[in-house]
């Protein structure tokens, strides 16, 4: 059942990749056609909710990065939970060769583009744009190749991306709130106490999360704790643990209800929103500024040197292993397909420049990173499995 959930989210993550390229492949199209005013406007198109003298007036794009993006990290924190406790990260024999790459996976990146942007301390503060893979984007690429990739190689990937997502969500929390409201904190900290709550009383009906999850949601994104990382705590509070008589847990029924939603629509959404590049105006200098080098090296050469040679020194050390049958080639694949940043590189670039200045050069940085992150994953991956032969248990 486990092994059965793995393959089923790797089929949802690969083609979602796919989905996920094409809308950031239009974004660029009209960013660069005659429709480019109308595609930002559309954006800047305001939403209201309101319930009585409370309410919320957004942009649409906006709404999109705070509200669509919280439902994404409510999955993710769903799949956490749910690894930790009965998937590849549930012992430490399982999880130290994709915990201990992701540490080498973001330190890295982050040292490269810090040496990029030391002479510019108003650039320094998006030092975390690079750290993090977008697990849709990596799939999607090893997809292309079908079952030439060892499974076990593709649960090492999904793996280090999501100890790359917990990692991301934790420097969100700490380098990239705003002034904080201690009155919305405390009112977003009693919803909390009331999920957890409910998580230990075993309450299993999905409305009443989402009712409490949404006060909190609203709680954090008055606080100035970015409200996405509300949905994260929210999926680790759902319950993973079935109820007597029934063969799946609340939990286990929102992954499975959430991955073809945020595969196909939300985070298609979050790129055609935030993908968009001008080449209008484009010059050398915007190519060869600080922050577009730092996060564009910092995803292709960051990240692949900091996996493997986190990954070489827990060999060495002796405290993890590569998968049976797995060599030295493949494992170099996967460390340059962990050089798609995207999403999630795109997601901490809009909190770390929230301002006009500086965006071109991130997103320019962020798409060039992992395009060429992808193209040469790619490459390597198949050079290294061209004589592999698939047996007929792995296409099962």
């Amino acid at each position: 059942m486990a092994l059965s959930a793995i393959r089923e989210f790797l089929r949802h993550e690969a083609a979602g990749g796919i989905v996920l390229l094409a809308a950031a492949v239009l974004a660029f199209i009209l960013t660069n056609s005659p429709l480019a005013g109308h595609y930002l406007q559309f954006f800047e198109l305001h939403l209201s909710l309101k319930l009585g003298d409370l309410g919320l007036d957004k942009s649409l794009g906006h709404w999109i990065n705070d509200g669509l993006m919280a439902i994404f990290f409510f999955l993710v924190g769903l799949e956490i939970k749910r690894e930790l406790i009965e998937g590849e990260l549930s012992s430490p024999r399982q999880a130290a060769l994709p915990a201990i790459a992701a540490v080498g996976g973001m330190a890295a990146p982050a040292l490269v583009y810090s040496l990029f942007n030391a002479a510019t301390p108003e650039t320094l503060g998006g030092w975390a744009i690079p750290a993090a893979t977008d697990i849709a984007f990596a799939m999607g690429v090893v997809s292309l190749l079908g079952n030439r990739v060892p499974e076990s190689l593709k649960i090492v990937l999904l793996a280090l991306a999501i100890i790359d997502d917990l990692g991301a969500i934790v420097i969100i929390a700490i380098f990239y709130t705003a002034d904080l409201s201690p009155l919305a904190l405390g009112l977003a900290s009693i919803g909390i106490a009331v999920l957890v709550v409910m998580n230990r009383l075993g309450v299993q009906r999905l409305a009443a999360y989402v009712l409490v999850g949404i006060y909190v949601w609203a709680c954090v994104l008055e606080s100035g704790v970015h409200a996405t990382l509300a949905g994260t705590v929210v999926g680790l509070c759902v319950p993973l643990k079935s109820p007597p008589g029934e063969e799946h847990s609340l939990a286990q029924r929102c992954i499975h209800a959430l991955h073809p939603w945020v595969a196909f629509a939300i985070m298609p959404a979050f790129a055609f929103a935030n993908a968009g590049v001008s080449l209008q105006g484009l010059s050398w200098d915007t190519v060869m500024a600080p922050v577009t080098l730092g996060v564009a090296l910092g995803l292709f050469i960051g990240k692949q040197a900091g996996v493997m040679a986190a990954v070489a020194l827990a060999r060495l050390c002796g405290v993890a292993r590569l998968p049976e049958g797995v060599g030295w080639a493949e494992t170099y694949g996967i460390a340059v397909l962990t050089g798609i940043g995207f999403t999630m590189s795109l997601f901490i670039g809009s909190l770390a420049f929230p301002g006009a200045e500086h965006v071109v050069e991130m997103r320019l940085g962020v798409i060039g990173g992992s395009i060429l992150s992808a193209v040469l994953g790619l490459l390597m991956l198949a050079i290294a499995t061209r004589h592999r032969t698939v047996t007929a248990k792995e296409t099962r």
